[in-house]
């Protein structure tokens, strides 16, 4: 049976990009082999999740997966032909050749399971009379050698090495020599890493398969991360929340130092430009930074100074805190 991708995530089929990404990311969250240790319904979910993200969070891979489903996804699929074919085979339901009908694939009357083995409705087994015999570069009369199936692995990083990237020695069951694995800057919570060739050999004499590693991030002890967006919380003091002060706070570039302005609240964000992750081909994230006040709880004067600071508080600083 097919998988509804929208209904993995929970989600509309009409659901904007934002919605999915955030269905997507509570799901990882929950479903993480981190949280659930050893859960084996849990990690089958959560490779669903992933997979499910992985088409519906690309718009072009989306697009082909509303039109023909999971079928799309397959290696070798030309959307081109697949519409000729559908209207061919419409004409055909319509009784231009003889009224064909199939089960399954597009819903259009053809089962894609056919189409790949190369037996054509309607048409001879050579393929002769069918203009479609050669739909998806996978021929009835295919010829030469065919690809080794794809191994997909999960593999854990550091928060570190997600951001900064990364480079991983792997060793191959089927080679003598380690396969180097380089983890590009930003990788993120259920990204997808091809290695050319470390897959399955051929049963045919042709090039091995792939091997496909989905990557799963460590959390950090400082950092929080919201695609390419990065939060700190900062612990300043009460006299610097009131005076303002100059902190000096780590990024994944180095130091920098921040102001914190006069009168600051607990939990107030400052942003800081391009200190967030960086991705090829993308403009920098930011880094956002929560300044927590931290209130002093021992000393022999601290009562009075309460006190005296008393002076200058609000009557009433929950005046507003009803239903």
């Amino acid at each position: 049976m097919a998988t509804d991708f929208y209904s993995v995530l929970g989600v509309p089929k009409g659901a904007d990009a934002a919605s999915i990404k955030k269905a997507y990311r509570k799901l990882a969250r929950d479903l993480h082999p981190d949280k659930n240790p050893g859960n084996k319904a849990m990690e089958s979910r959560f490779k669903d999740v992933n997979r499910a993200y992985e088409v519906l969070g690309d718009d072009a891979k989306r697009k082909l997966y509303d039109e023909f489903g999971e079928d799309a996804l397959r290696e070798g699929f030309d959307a081109d032909k697949a519409r000729a074919y559908k209207q061919w085979q419409s004409r055909a339901g319509n009784g231009a050749t003889g009224g064909v009908r199939g089960a399954g694939g597009f819903g259009g009357g053809v089962n894609l399971e056919d189409l790949f083995s190369g037996a054509v409705p309607g048409g001879s087994a050579g393929g002769g009379d069918d203009p479609f015999a050669d739909l998806f570069g996978r021929a009835s009369r295919r010829r030469g050698p065919v690809k080794g199936r794809d191994y997909e692995q999960e593999l854990t990083i550091d928060f570190n090495s997600a951001v900064r990237g990364t480079s991983l020695q792997l060793r191959n069951p089927s080679s003598p020599e380690p396969v180097t694995v380089r983890i590009p800057p930003g990788a993120d919570e259920g990204s997808r890493v091809r290695i050319k060739e470390q897959g399955a050999a051929s049963p045919s004499g042709g090039p091995n398969g792939d091997l496909i590693l989905v990557i799963h991030v460590e959390p950090h002890p400082l950092f929080t991360r919201d695609g390419d967006d990065l939060t700190l919380e900062v612990p300043i003091t009460v006299s610097e929340a009131i005076k303002g002060a100059r902190v000096h706070v780590p990024t994944f570039d180095g130091d920098v130092t921040v102001k914190v302005p006069p009168g600051t609240q607990s939990g107030t964000k400052l942003r800081v430009r391009g200190k967030g992750v960086h991705r090829k081909g993308r403009d920098p994230g930011d880094l956002y930074v929560r300044f927590m006040v931290h209130v002093p709880t021992d000393g022999p004067e601290l009562m009075k100074l309460a006190d005296e600071l008393a002076k200058y508080e609000p009557k009433d600083v929950r005046a507003g805190l009803h239903i």
